[in-house]
């Protein structure tokens, strides 16, 4: 039995809802005091941690979470036991049992959703932490709003060499964030019966038309955005914009386009200052900027080269039509999480849904993803359940 069975769900979401609430407050202790951890661990400036914790923790309310779950699940008194599988009379969703979260080393908060909807299932939820102890320091915001989370949700650091490290398959199920290799390791030491949930390594791209290059103005808008989408994380989470295309043909060029995109990074950088990455990062970024440059003047655009994946940096690149992007996407083999466009052309959205993208929006809201949204494509809620021709 898990320590939350007996609690009904809408209690538990009003308790996760009003958590966040206090941690939406940049003045709430707790959250200070993550803040400097959280960029002294990542390197980040204060200003990208603060805007990190505002999309994480103004996305958690109480009517997001149970519209997730009500469209997962059919009601979210499902969760209660109470009400029958969508399509059935004879099932209700239990929850799977004890869930471990092995959080990600860049993106801020990464798990904290994956647990909170384990919490909503009712599971027991064991989440490896990171060094900032963002996510233990939000337990204890639910322990101090309902007891019965002491027992249901826990956070600590480990590491996999560790003597007292947890034995990942005594779990249930394990939702893993990381490298390939990584999770190929996890999963392998899993027991057939264990659930496994890996979230490997994705990227993002741009596609920017030529209707949103009509006029100087337009482009300039569309680049602001761009801009933000790059600078955010030092362009390291799954959400940063890696690979912009530009549409030829419109007013402003591509590489008038690219003049405007460089500006607008200036700018961003004001609002979102550089932190402290590693000195070999700036030096290869720098580099990488200096021969797109180069490419740019001289008409060498080279879009046979993969993105750079370094900090502040788009590889940007001119195509004739959507077709060519997708062959660029495809030719490298890029697994996508966002896609941002300017515009809503039926032919650019569906090359975006031919590419794989998992969400597709807005320049400027790419770091910005709604809770409701399937992260690498994946439900939020449904794998911690499972279902039962009993109620309990």
């Amino acid at each position: 039995m898990t320590a939350l069975l007996n609690v009904p769900a809408r209690k538990i979401i009003a308790t996760i809802s009003n958590a966040a609430e206090r941690w939406r407050d940049a003045d709430f202790p707790a959250r200070v005091r993550a803040t400097q951890r959280i960029a002294e661990r990542t390197g980040y400036s204060i200003p990208v941690v603060e805007y990190a914790l505002d999309r994480l923790f103004f996305s958690i309310d109480r009517s997001s979470l149970e519209a997730v779950i009500a469209g997962e699940l059919g009601e979210v008194e499902i969760l209660d036991g109470f009400r029958p599988r969508p399509g059935r009379t004879d099932a209700w969703a239990c929850p799977i049992g004890n869930v471990c979260v092995i959080s990600s080393r860049t993106t801020i908060g990464v798990a904290l959703p994956a647990a909170l909807f384990a919490l909503c299932a009712k599971c027991d939820v064991l989440v490896k932490d990171r060094e900032d102890s963002l996510i233990a320091s939000f337990f204890e915001t639910l322990r101090e709003e309902l007891a019965e989370f002491a027992q249901a949700a826990r956070a600590e650091p480990w590491s996999s060499h560790d003597e007292n490290a947890p034995a990942l398959d005594s779990f249930d199920a394990v939702v893993a964030f990381g490298q390939t290799e990584t999770l190929a390791t996890i999963r392998d030491g899993l027991t057939p019966e264990t659930r496994f949930i890996g979230f490997g390594p994705r990227a993002s791209a741009g596609y920017v038309s030529r209707e949103s290059l009509s006029a100087s103005g337009a482009a300039a808008e569309v680049a602001r955005g761009a801009a933000r989408d790059i600078v955010l994380y030092e362009t390291e989470g799954c959400l940063s914009l890696h690979v912009l295309f530009v549409e030829d043909g419109g007013a402003v060029s591509a590489a008038g386009f690219s003049q405007t995109l460089q500006d607008e990074i200036a700018r961003a950088n004001i609002e979102f200052p550089r932190g402290e990455p590693a000195s070999g990062r700036l030096a290869q970024a720098a580099h990488a900027r200096a021969l797109g440059a180069f490419r740019n003047a001289s008409d060498e655009n080279a879009p046979s080269e993969p993105p750079p994946f370094m900090p502040r940096l788009s590889h940007a690149i001119p195509v004739a039509n959507p077709a060519d992007a997708l062959e660029y996407l495809s030719r490298h083999g890029l697994a996508l999480e966002g896609f941002a466009l300017a515009d809503s052309r039926p032919d650019v959205v569906a090359m975006a849904v031919t590419a794989g993208a998992v969400r597709i929006t807005r320049f400027g809201e790419l770091q910005s993803p709604p809770l409701a949204g399937e992260h690498g494509g994946r439900p939020r809620i449904a794998e911690f359940v499972r279902w039962t021709d009993k109620t309990f």
